[in-house]
């Protein structure tokens, strides 16, 4: 039986809203969660802080009302050579439970037990000089994660190789565009040899080929026996990628077990999800460049209906207000099934360049054609993704939208309603069909 390498008990961890936490910088972090030992068990128990023990006591104007708990009494075990999923909204407590794992921040109550170097993949690129070659990065960023010079050496032309930049390798990489400087510290940091890995978003980056090169390079690591916790929003890449799923609701496992059910579940569990969702510019998703305001699905009178109809034209409509104007930002959604593939992801900038909508300061008001015959009979969900192309994502939020389509289009006269309600397929095209002429 594979032994477990990742125990996890009664992990909790507070933050008091409005108090300074200890800082330390990414690079302090990143040192710090690669100078575990090899196989030799590391436990994470009780911290010293005074900020976050629970044991401290409150000020006299401290409530209750000022503590969040981003995770609270979560247990569980992996097992050696086992990839492992993790998903959720965004504030679930995924990426505290992986900082806590790299020792990046410290646990107010619970045992963490690791067997083996843990290796973190959870900010691409943190480390690279732009002064410097990608010669000089390689060496920098690889110190950096915890590499010395040797394995470094060792691996320098398959880094080289994976990111495709042999030609531009002694080039300084304030000079590289962003997809190549991305390609190159991920290539750095996924040829690193831990037995543990962990995984937080960092394949949501990158155009659509070298995402898939990335995939494939987690695969391999998986199936070299070593373990692997993946936080996503992509169910697609957790769905093929992972063997089992968490899921994390407000600090909490809520649910665990195979990836389809998980996943089918947390879709269809998510309440209060209709075909329109709204925010208010002080509390919208974003950051200071640029903040969803509204995102829903609209048929062809403008009105949020809820159910459309496939022989219908309708909308995804998006409103966002923008502080700054970059040719690289990309706004737009994934379509969604119940079972968390991706139908598509669709950006403004898929358009030719006199096409695509300009962004403007100030408000936008965007809007998407789903073109009436596209679509099968089910149930589809929206999840907003902006950011700038190739470099990081500005708003990337689960399936936040859910919508039904109704199937009337192109159904035969010999079907009855029960077999329309039943094309198989995602989607439902009418396709041209003629006699052919091989003459």
């Amino acid at each position: 039986m594979p032994d477990t390498v990742i125990k996890v008990e009664n992990l909790s961890k507070r933050y008091r809203i409005g108090e300074r936490q200890p800082y330390k910088t990414i690079r302090e972090s990143l040192v710090n969660a690669f100078k575990a030992p090899f196989h030799r068990p590391t436990v994470l128990g009780h911290p010293s802080s005074v900020i976050d023990h629970p044991s401290s006591v409150a000020s006299p104007r401290s409530s209750v009302d000022n503590i969040l708990w981003a995770l609270k009494d979560v247990s569980f075990e992996v097992k050696q050579g086992e990839v492992v999923g993790i998903i959720g909204r965004n504030g679930a407590g995924k990426s505290t439970l992986l900082k806590i794992l790299s020792k990046i921040t410290e646990p107010t109550e619970g045992r963490i037990e690791l067997k083996g170097r843990v290796g973190s993949l959870l900010e691409v690129g943190t480390g690279f000089h732009p002064e410097l070659t990608g010669h000089e990065n390689i060496y920098l960023y690889g110190a950096i994660l915890g590499m010395d010079r040797l394995e470094i050496t060792r691996k320098f032309d398959e880094i080289v190789a994976f990111a495709e930049l042999e030609k531009f390798v002694d080039t300084p990489v304030k000079h590289y565009s962003s997809g190549m400087y991305m390609r190159l510290a991920f290539a750095v940091a996924a040829h690193l040899e831990p037995e543990i890995l962990l995984v937080d978003e960092v394949l949501a980056v990158g155009d659509a080929a070298f995402q898939k090169k990335c995939l494939g390079k987690m695969e391999d690591v998986a199936t070299g026996g070593r373990t692997i916790l993946f936080v996503s929003h992509n169910m697609q890449a957790i769905r093929s990628l992972c063997q089992s799923v968490i899921h994390f609701d407000a600090g909490q496992i809520v649910a665990s077990g195979a990836p389809s059910t998980i996943i089918a579940k947390y879709l269809s569990d998510l309440e209060g999800m209709d075909s329109e969702k709204s925010w208010f510019l002080a509390s919208a998703p974003g950051n200071h460049e640029i903040k969803l305001l509204q995102i829903g699905v609209f048929d062809e009178n403008g009105a949020p209906a809820g159910v459309y109809s496939s022989s219908k034209d309708f909308y995804v409509q998006m409103k966002f207000s923008a502080n700054s104007l970059h040719s690289a930002l990309c706004v737009g959604f994934d379509l969604v099934t119940p079972e968390g593939v991706v139908v598509a992801r669709s950006y403004q900038t898929d358009l030719p360049q006199d096409e695509c909508p300009k962004i403007t300061i100030g408000e936008n008001h965007w809007r998407c054609l789903i073109p009436k015959g596209l679509l099968n009979a089910g149930t589809y969900y929206l999840s907003p993704k902006i950011g700038m192309h190739n470099m990081y994502w500005i708003v990337n939020m689960d399936a936040i939208i859910k919508f039904e389509v109704i199937l009337d289009h192109g159904i035969s006269p010999f079907w009855n309603v029960l077999d329309a309600h039943n094309r198989p397929g995602i989607i439902a095209p009418i396709l041209k069909w003629s006699i052919a002429d091989f003459t």
